[in-house]
């Protein structure tokens, strides 16, 4: 379990700077439903995401520091379950960006109980 774990939290952790990299490059302009959040709101997020990318990888370099992982794995499903929220407010009626937020948010979520839970660090 250790081991999947460990791969989920590389690829999330990718998935995170991928994101950041492209929240810096784009604005919330460019997801319609998006549009609602505030400029810097959307500039936090870009830091917030930065920082779950190091507590999801921090771990394997100081085993000390394994409360780091759950931290961002949660942060970064309630950044999911964020754009759910905001996207079902702004009256869009195309939902496919929701399924694929609510998978990432899984797979954070996952990743939490997995490390508080199945095979903490």
């Amino acid at each position: 379990m250790n081991v999947a774990l460990w791969v989920l939290q590389v690829l999330l952790a990718l998935h995170t700077i991928t994101g950041a990299m492209w929240k810096l490059t784009n604005s919330e302009q460019s997801v319609p439903s998006l549009s609602a959040l505030p400029h810097a709101v959307w500039v936090a997020l870009i830091g917030i995401e930065v920082a779950c990318t190091i507590g999801l990888i921090l771990p394997a370099i100081k085993r000390s520091l394994g409360m780091a992982v759950p931290a961002a794995a949660i942060a970064l499903a309630l950044e999911m379950l964020l754009f759910c929220g905001v996207h079902f407010t702004s009256s869009a009626e195309e939902h496919g960006e929701v399924l694929y937020w609510l998978v990432v948010a899984g797979f954070a979520g996952f990743i939490a109980y997995g490390r508080l839970a199945l095979a903490p660090l």
